[in-house]
Parts: C-alpha cells; structure tokens; sequence
C-alpha cells in the first residue's frame, strides 16, 4: 500500500524557483512524512524457509502472510484487475486497507495499485483515497471522499510494463477519479505476474499498523484480465493474515466472482 521515507523538508524561497511539479513534491513531503509504507507479501516461513500452509475454518487451503489477507492470481499477461467492495466500519483502534493490485507476490520489483485505508483512533475514524507505483511512495486523490459503507469500485490497467492507470469510483456518490502513470522504470518495472484483491497491515514508520478489526470486506464483480482474456479468482492463492506469534487474524474465501476476508 503505502511507500513513504521520512525527508527533511528543502524551503526554497521566490516564486520563480517555482516548478510544474510543485504540487506533487509538496505532496510528496508530506506523505513520506507521515511514514506509511508498503512491501510486497510476507508470508510466514517454515523452518526449513518454506511457505506456511494450511487449512481456515473456512476448509480452504491456504497461505500464511503477517501482512496481506485475500486472494492473488499467480501465472503471467496480468494487465487490469478490478474489484468492488464496501467502505469499511472499523470497530476497534487501528488502521488497515483495501486495495486491488498488480505484482507483488512471484513479482516483487514493482506493484501498481489502489483502494482505500482507513485509521480508528478513539471515535474518529479517517478514510484516504489513494494510488500507488511500489516502491515508489503513494498519493491521496483529490476530489473524492468516502465514507463507511459506501461502495467503491478500484480499477488499475498497465498499459506497459513502466505505465498505466489507477481508477477509484464512489459509487455511492458516482464520483470517479483516475491517474495515469508513465515512464516509472526507475521506479521498478512490472512483470504483470500477479493479481490480487487484498486487505493490508501496512507499516507506519517502520512498524506494522495494528489492524483494526473491519468486520468483513467483500470485493465483488472482481475480475482480472490474462492475456486479453477476463478471469474471476477462482483458483487463486487464498492468503490469510496471521500474527508473527502464528495466531490468525484474517480468513478469505472465493469464488468465481469474489473474494471475502473476515477479521477474526
């Protein structure tokens, strides 16, 4: 979800050091200043350095992460995913995220994304809307908001390896907003590997946000285009969420047409 390295903050003084991507640096600073941070999976290893596997309550099989909980589609030609899901009531203190994804799991180099994250803190709760070329840091949209219970539909299409889009619409309120990224090699090139519907623990200044218990988050209509062709997550890797003392924390489900993750 969310890449972002503490910067020290460059005063430049006069209008006419002024930039086109003024906005964006300003921006930019300010997110790596909240120090949110994304990685790609971390599934629970073994001793022998394999990968945690079992069986939920569910009777799925199953892969263990500490950081991500849904479903990813593992094979190669990976170029849109798509997935509609319900903006989240946090019951407990904490943060988390929904997101629909590229990459990040046999591919680590870059992951294009978008969804959603949301933090409880006392009887506040805070949603951003946001986009994302891993590893480079996100950006909240402007011109969107959300609220609990809305239904939001989070669309992103590479066009190429180093580009595409990131698509967030409101149903609820039929806003819609859209980025187009471009020319990102130096930030990582996508291999189009992997799709996924996921919910997250992201980090926030170099920890792992304590997830906020989100009751249950369905991505419905989830759909993901290989090699020009429309596939459902059927037959994905289902990954649930577990605490590095081995407890789990989310259980996921599919179907041909959704996935569901439960807070435990």
């Amino acid at each position: 979800m969310k890449f972002a390295a503490v910067v020290s903050t460059l005063l430049l003084a006069g209008s006419a050091l002024a930039a086109p991507n003024t906005a964006k640096r300003q921006e930019a600073h300010r997110r790596r200043a909240e120090g949110k941070s994304s990685k790609p999976v971390q599934y629970v290893k073994n001793e022998d350095g394999s990968i945690k596997t079992g069986m939920n309550s569910n009777d799925t099989f199953v892969s263990y992460s500490t950081n991500w909980a849904g479903a990813v589609l593992i094979g190669t030609g990976y170029t849109s995913v798509t997935g509609t899901f319900t903006v989240p009531t946090p019951s407990t203190a904490g943060s988390g995220a929904s997101w629909v994804g590229i990459d990040g799991d046999t591919c680590g180099t870059a992951i294009l994304q978008t969804g959603i994250d949301w933090t409880k803190s006392g009887s506040s709760v805070t949603y951003d809307v946001w986009y994302e070329w891993y590893p480079d840091y996100s950006y909240d949209f402007s011109g969107i908001s959300i609220s609990a219970g809305d239904t939001v539909k989070a669309t992103v299409t590479a066009t190429s390896k180093t580009g595409g889009t990131a698509v967030v619409e409101n149903v609820t309120t039929g806003k819609t907003v859209t980025h187009t990224f471009s020319g990102e090699s130096s930030e990582g090139d996508l291999c189009e590997y992997n799709a996924e519907w996921i919910v997250e623990a992201y980090e926030e200044n170099g920890s792992q946000v304590s997830l906020a218990n989100f009751g249950t988050e369905t991505f419905s209509s989830a759909s993901a285009v290989k090699s020009g062709t429309s596939v459902g997550p059927s037959g994905a890797t289902i990954i649930d969420m577990q605490t590095s003392s081995g407890t789990t924390v989310v259980t996921c489900t599919d179907t041909s047409s959704s996935v569901k993750c439960v807070y435990v």
